[in-house]
């Protein structure tokens, strides 16, 4: 009699941010496909149901889940930490439905809140923190072998009704030693940019900077990328076989080594597939590579995110976000230079600021000039050193789902939220309709860039208007009377963690890891 294979279902939930429900298009999950190929490679039966699609309601996705009888339920969302409240209360209903399942939890937000997580909420069995290809599979091993949980690094479970968690997962060196598991996805189904048939994708993972709002480094723990051939190589075939045409990149920063990044650019170029290229980075990564930018653009290079943050010396000392006004502008201009589109990040709420402060930073905006801005809250996670400096400030929107820097979550002191939200709103508006940005959005000469400035102010128009509609109506920020401490608890630095957060420096020390950084850097440069 033939051995029964054992099934595991993952499963997307849906999301409730704005990024999620605005548009039109939708990516598939990279996460649980990078674990589903490992799974699929290790001999278990595995399926894919993506409910943040449609986007499907809680009692279907219980139903499809029961048809489906898996032995392990694994879930999981890109945005964890917004996603979280939804994956409690689906993971609640589908034990009460299918008592037998095992259910397993990953992701950034679970990683670090394994012991609240377990001790709240029975239903979920396990958790896989960190990186999740290996550990997915042992974890699954152990499952379906009744092996035991406390051999397999990097997971945590209940023993005895307690919370434990083993030890940590070294980080996978050899990113090309997993494979995605793209035979989940009808490919048809999933498109960016206007319809165009979509994927996302990782080149690197990690970051070697140490801005104090991110949990890149503390998450990923070193800077790693795959081999830039086999990677372009991959991108081809996903264009050639299954109709690709634009690629999301999930890295944080894919750049980060010069010599592997342009080893990837001539590999694309060199496979002449015509692919539409999108992801974020670094200024000074730009700068750098002025002299490759048409490396960048040959290889479909359209658009590149750059976090400007704040033009306050001040405050981007504050945060430690490694980079000046003066690089920032320079990067706008280089990008444009070669038909690539800009995408400026500008966030709020890192320092008490006044009117004054939003009036200059609109006339900063205005002197960098990017094709496209989108304003931003800060948003405090307790794995991250700026959570100790914001931990006695006010909660004004109790919902965690709507944590998705869109919405403000911290009271402004000086500032009520009707104000901030007429400046944030009105400084997009302005940075939008200003004369320049019309005239690239509608008479560029280059049909690839006129398309993407189209495509976004089309997305950001739907976006401002659910922003402002969502605050007259539904979510408004309110004052609640509790402390972000008191609201989320003791931020992670006070105890040990999973994975341990950059703790603040003294400004000598940050002087000497920055010269230390730069020649990590050239390491991976002259070694990549």
């Amino acid at each position: 009699m033939p051995a029964i294979i054992p099934k595991i279902l993952l499963l997307n939930p849906p999301h409730t941010a704005i990024g999620s429900r605005i548009p039109d298009d939708h990516l598939p999950p990279l996460g649980l496909l990078a674990i589903g190929g490992p799974l699929l490679d290790a001999g278990f039966a595995v399926e894919l149901l993506d409910a943040d699609y449609d986007p499907l309601a809680p009692a279907e996705i219980v139903r499809r889940i029961v048809a489906a009888a898996p032995r392990i339920l694994m879930l999981g969302h890109a945005g964890s930490s917004t996603a979280h409240p939804t994956c409690v209360a689906l993971a609640v209903r589908i034990k009460a439905a299918l008592p037998a399942v095992t259910i397993v939890y990953g992701g950034v937000f679970p990683t670090y809140h394994w012991r609240e997580i377990l001790a709240e909420c029975p239903a979920i069995d396990v958790i896989v923190r960190g990186e999740g290809e290996r550990t997915a599979v042992l974890v699954a091993r152990a499952i379906v072998t009744h092996g035991l949980l406390a051999t397999v690094p990097g997971c945590a479970y209940r023993d005895g009704g307690l919370a434990r968690a083993t030890r940590q997962a070294k980080p996978i060196e050899n990113l090309d030693a997993y494979r995605v598991g793209w035979e989940l996805i009808d490919f048809a189904r999933y498109s960016y940019w206007g319809g165009r048939r979509a994927v996302v994708v990782q080149f690197s993972r990690g970051c070697p900077y140490l801005c104090n709002y991110c949990g890149q480094r503390g998450f990923w723990r070193s800077w790693r990328h795959r081999d830039p051939v086999l990677f372009a190589r991959e991108l081809a075939w996903l264009h050639r076989t299954h109709g690709v045409e634009v690629i999301n990149f999930a890295d944080e920063l894919p750049t980060a080594s010069r010599p592997a990044w342009q080893a990837f650019l001539e590999a694309l170029i060199a496979e002449n597939v015509a692919l539409t290229l999108v992801g974020s980075t670094r200024a000074g990564d730009i700068v750098r590579d002025a002299d490759i930018l048409h490396l960048y653009r040959q290889a479909g290079v359209v658009r590149f995110l750059l976090g400007i943050e704040s033009y306050d010396a001040a405050t981007l000392q504050a945060i430690r976000k490694d980079a000046t006004p003066r690089e920032d502008q320079q990067v706008i201009r280089l990008l444009r230079a070669h038909g690539i589109v800009s995408m400026a990040t500008y966030v709020v709420g890192f320092a008490a600021e006044t009117d004054r402060d939003y009036w200059r930073s609109l006339q900063q905006l205005l002197r960098y000039d990017p094709d496209q801005i989108q304003l931003l809250y800060a948003t405090p996670h307790r794995w991250t050193s700026h959570f100790a400096s914001v931990a006695q400030h006010e909660v004004v929107q109790p919902d965690t789902r709507l944590w998705d820097y869109k919405h403000q979550v911290l009271a402004a002191p000086g500032m009520p939220p009707w104000r901030m939200l007429l400046w944030v709103k009105g400084i997009e508006v302005a940075m939008q309709l200003r004369p320049r940005a019309l005239l690239r959005t509608f008479f560029s000469r280059d049909p690839e860039f006129r398309h993407a400035m189209q495509w976004y102010v089309q997305m950001g128009r739907r976006v401002w208007l659910r922003e402002v509609g969502e605050f007259i109506f539904a979510a408004r920020p309110r004052s609640t009377g509790v402390r972000l401490a008191d609201f989320r608890g003791a931020g992670y630095g006070a105890r040990p963690t999973a994975i341990p957060a950059a703790r603040p420096a003294p400004p000598i020390v940050q002087k000497i890891l920055r010269f230390a950084r730069l020649a990590l850097m050239a390491g991976i440069d002259r070694s990549a």
